[in-house]
């Protein structure tokens, strides 16, 4: 495709420029060399031979700023699509964003909640505590006495994100047209799914309500605190909420000399997450240790009007704004997934696994059941205490990627978490076991789906489907039947990126009839001739060489 077609890259011209030689520096942008009509100049390779590809592709998209850099954090949560090394390198990458001048902010607040920013807050610190690649943070005062912490969009960061995100999509695009080996990580349905969930993060009154949802959650556990938010002083842009005293988990020192119980802090911590995700099927996305904290002891409950003793040791949890959701079909699959590891059942696995992805078009089913049978086997001597889960998911990751099976976004959300959510543990309590945790939800999961009342519920289901099928079928069937009575029966078939093979199998045959054609013309002297040789036998044979070499370096290009 002729980039002068796009209208968003002519308006990002610019910026794609910038993208495209910065990729092209660091030896990435190879792909795009087949591409007409993107730089007068070749593009060319001068990458640093002594980094890893993984390491230029981190290098690269931090030069490339705050979008490549929430690209390549979500693409670190992907390791089932693009593998191990760059899932690690690309985990590295933070924003490093300067804070916004004072009355910047103070102007962004004012014209997003509507008045002045001493109408607003009693005090207001125009002293940023920490600045991130979308917004920054500041402390203040309510006038009704309420510390409490402001976030505030960078002004502009959406513009500039959109942009970039145009950029990224047709980039992808050239990339599945012009290169196989780029395909296989499926850029496209990958920067789609990144548009949906930045354009949410950008939103912060989805954040405002994703805390309004944990703290409904769990109101009933002292010792979970999300921070309150502040409707009226927050807006798509603007986040207003309670401010959380405490020590962050991620600095254990400090937590140590607290007198903090680590252990407690750890099994505590994970419990949590357990119960968002099989118990409430909304979970906190981002269990790193910066995001949680061990509040205060004089933390207030989750009810302000609540009397009683505060809880010992109080676990908060920061930043909501990457969660993640759990439907009624993947909370069955990953029960029968935590039954079938329990029991060492690897086709149940390969099923699910096959059931929730997305299949290539030669998979071999055996395989992956014989695969996943000998990685179950290396496990099954672990004592559950020392069952490394996070290990056992990568391994599953890893043949699952081999196969070539893409997962939803949602379900390589959920093994990133709870990898990380050991990893996070791991660091405060060296034992920490997170297989011990899983036991007793593999044993619910179990117990719930032989209960009377789930038998019944999926036999109620089943019967509803096959009533609602009856109810069609004759319809559908005499509408088949008429059809074919008629003679117009059509079957319409879909073919994907058949074109190129195509278009290279006509050139093909074309210039093979020209040469055979052609070298007829030359062998019979059909005139005019120049030095005894046919002209047109010449031109023509001479025509089809140039064509046969072209298409064979084009073909081997895809190779």
């Amino acid at each position: 495709m002729e980039l002068i077609e796009v209208p968003q890259l002519i308006r990002n011209a610019e910026r794609f420029r910038e993208v495209v030689t910065i990729l092209t520096r660091h030896g990435l942008a190879d792909w795009m060399s087949g591409v007409p009509s993107i730089w007068p100049e070749r593009l060319r390779d001068s990458a640093d031979e002594s980094m890893t590809t993984a390491a230029r592709i981190r290098v690269a998209f931090e030069e490339l700023g705050t979008t490549f850099i929430k690209l390549g954090q979500v693409l670190s949560t992907r390791e089932d699509l693009v593998g191990r090394e760059l899932a690690c390198e690309l985990a590295q990458l933070r924003a490093n964003t300067p804070s916004d001048p004072a009355d910047v902010v103070i102007a962004m607040i004012e014209s997003e909640l509507g008045a002045g920013i001493d109408e607003l807050f009693l005090k207001f610190d125009s002293t940023a505590m920490a600045s991130a690649s979308i917004g920054q943070v500041h402390r203040a005062t309510t006038h009704e006495g309420h510390d409490v912490v402001v976030k505030v969009q960078h002004p502009g960061i959406e513009q500039r994100i959109v942009n970039d995100l145009e950029i990224m999509q047709k980039l992808a695009e050239i990339a599945e047209q012009q290169s196989e080996r780029l395909t296989q990580y499926r850029p496209v349905d990958t920067i789609r799914e990144f548009h949906r969930s930045l354009m949410r993060e950008l939103d912060f009154q989805r954040e405002l309500k994703n805390m309004n949802r944990f703290r409904t959650n769990f109101q009933d556990e002292p010792d979970v605190h999300f921070a309150k938010p502040y409707p009226k002083l927050s807006s798509r842009r603007v986040l207003t909420m309670q401010r959380l005293d405490g020590i962050s988990v991620s600095n254990k020192a400090e937590l140590k000399t607290s007198g903090t119980d680590l252990n407690e802090v750890a099994h505590r911590g994970a419990v949590v997450f357990l119960d968002m995700i099989f118990r409430d099927g909304f979970y906190h996305a981002d269990p790193h240790p910066g995001n949680l904290m061990v509040l205060n002891r004089n933390v207030p409950s989750q009810d302000p009007s609540s009397d009683g003793p505060p809880a010992k040791q109080v676990i908060g949890l920061l930043d909501c704004g990457m969660v993640g959701r759990i439907d009624d079909a993947l909370k069955d699959d990953l029960e029968v997934a935590l039954i079938a590891a329990v029991t060492g059942d690897a086709e149940s696995i390969a099923e699910i696994a096959v059931r929730l992805g997305d299949v290539p078009c030669d998979f071999d089913e055996p395989s992956l059941v014989n695969e996943i049978h000998d990685m179950l086997d290396d496990y099954s001597d672990q004592k559950l205490r020392e069952f490394d889960v996070s290990a056992c998911l990568r391994d599953v990751t890893g043949i699952i990627r081999e196969h070539r099976i893409y997962l939803p976004a949602k379900v390589a959300m959920l093994l990133k978490v709870l990898a990380m959510l050991e990893g996070t543990a791991h660091q405060l309590d060296p034992n920490f076991s997170l297989a011990e945790l899983l036991e007793p939800y593999g044993q619910q999961a179990m117990r719930r789906r032989l209960s009377p009342r789930r038998v019944y519920e999926r036999i109620k289901n089943r019967v509803d489907d096959w009533d609602h099928l009856l109810s069609i079928l004759p319809k559908d069937l005499g509408d088949v039947l008429h059809s074919l009575k008629q003679g117009n029966f059509d079957i319409h078939l879909q073919h994907r990126r058949l074109e190129p093979i195509v278009n290279r199998l006509v050139m093909g045959i074309l210039t093979a009839a020209l040469f055979v054609g052609s070298a007829s013309l030359w062998s019979s002297g059909v005139p005019p001739l120049l030095f005894g040789v046919s002209v047109p036998g010449m031109l023509g044979c001479s025509l089809a060489i140039f064509m046969g070499v072209r298409l064979s370096w084009q073909i081997s290009r895809v190779r």
